[in-house]
């Protein structure tokens, strides 16, 4: 038994076997093997979400072996990279052939494999989550087959496997739609909470990038604003001091012992919380898109999200701030406010529909529940999808209301992996078994 955890410490699995292949052949002759004796197989990822999805109870698969760009054409701009490789080195490695992706995360700890199959996004209201960039995808079926999937080639496979959960086979490969590498000017400041809100849809429209951060027990939110400029715009990037004063020790070091204080002496987190958002200092500068995008993350935490029509959000904050007041236990960590364009990804939590995008957090070992569960019965009555990332508890039969190609996705599944060898306690509870 090989004990693994993931990063929150929300999700723990003892898998029998840890297979580590070098190769898509060597993928395949592990999903053969496996499925030849009847266990179960589930690719680990690098462990960041917050739902047991990577859980492995018999065999797990660690790619970590398999990383890398594997091919570049500069003309169309389209980059193939191999399914362990980290959104940080493909990153890297796109910034030494002058390429970026167009929309990430604040986070880039997660495989590229592992962030497309949880629907992991940014934030813009013109642009949709990393899933969208995949222009094809090779898998490795539960028979040991190898496949490729795009828009023309096995459409309804693409369909489904762009946001798959892991449930149809392992990625092997990713081909992803980048564009030229490009700048991003960022403006961060703290505004009055009622401020933002009465102007969220004209600051949506306005920014390429746009989101923010409430804190619970304060008036202010932390309002981000990122704005797309040419490669050739000039650079004014934070100074190494100034990205060690308000990145590592004020996000980190300072928010950190907050959280510490907090959790051990509860009637301190209104007062704390206020402080926080009355200290929130304002930035401006300008980089290379992913050193923009990406936030170094110290303090660890537990999450939930859901994906909301835009039209509700207003209705939605409003109850989740009157919820907080009402907690038996107080809330240390901001929520996170972002939005994106719909796209016609299956299982994408914004199928459909232009999305925003609420996220509560706590810091871990501290209360939640309560939090969670009020989150999520206000998120339900807008018919709220959960990140599947993120933790929630909806189970197949609700989950099968908010999707409209649900059945199609368990059709595809079916046809992929007929005996669930890809299945685990978690994908048992939100697709049913195999």
């Amino acid at each position: 038994m090989t004990p693994w955890t993931n990063w929150a410490g929300t999700a723990k699995a003892n898998p029998g076997r840890v297979h580590r292949p070098r190769s898509t052949a060597e993928i395949s002759d592990v999903v053969r093997g496996v499925s030849t004796t009847g266990r179960r197989l589930r690719p680990l990822g690098s462990g960041h979400s917050f739902t047991a999805i990577a859980a492995a109870d018999s065999d797990a698969l660690d790619l970590t072996r398999w990383t890398g760009i594997e091919q570049v054409d500069l003309e169309t701009h389209q980059v193939t990279v191999r399914a362990g490789t980290t959104l940080r080195r493909l990153n890297a490695a796109l910034d030494g052939v002058g390429l970026a992706m167009t929309n990430l995360g604040d986070i880039d700890a997660q495989t590229i494999a592992g962030a497309i199959s949880t629907g992991t996004h940014g934030t813009g209201a013109r642009f949709g989550g990393i899933s969208t960039q995949i222009v094809a995808l090779q898998l490795v079926l539960a028979d040991g087959s190898v496949v490729t999937c795009s828009a023309d080639e096995r459409p309804d496979l693409f369909h489904a496997a762009r946001v798959g959960l892991g449930a149809l086979g392992v990625i092997s490969t990713v081909t992803l739609q980048c564009e030229p590498s490009f700048v991003l000017s960022a403006q961060e400041r703290p505004e009055p909470l009622e401020q933002v809100l009465a102007g969220f849809d004209e600051s949506a429209a306005a920014n390429d990038h746009f989101e923010f951060y409430w804190f619970p027990y304060g008036r202010n939110a932390l309002v981000k604003r990122n704005n797309r400029l040419p490669l050739d715009a000039e650079r004014k990037p934070l100074s190494r001091a100034r990205q060690f004063v308000d990145y590592d020790l004020t996000e980190n070091v300072a928010f950190g012992g907050i959280c510490r204080v907090g959790r051990r002496v509860p009637r301190l987190v209104r007062p704390l919380g206020g402080f926080a958002a009355r200290v929130l200092s304002a930035r401006e500068y300008s980089d290379l898109s992913h050193r923009v995008f990406v936030t170094h993350r110290g303090v660890r935490f537990v999450e939930s999200e859901y994906a909301i029509p835009r039209e509700s959000l207003h209705d939605v904050l409003a109850e989740l701030r009157a919820l907080v007041p009402r907690l038996a236990d107080p809330v240390i960590f901001p929520v996170e406010v972002r939005v994106a364009a719909a796209d016609d990804i299956w299982l994408s939590t914004a199928h459909g529909r232009d999305s925003a995008y609420i996220a509560i957090h706590q810091f871990t070992g501290m209360p939640y529940r309560e939090y969670f569960a009020g989150f999520a019965a206000i998120a339900d009555q807008v018919g709220g999808r959960p990140h599947w990332g993120k933790m929630h508890d909806l189970d197949v039969h609700t989950l099968r209301t908010r999707y409209p190609r649900f059945d199609d996705f368990l059709r595809v599944r079916k046809e992929c992996d007929p005996a669930g060898i890809f299945t685990n306690t978690y994908l048992e509870r939100v697709l049913g078994p195999a």
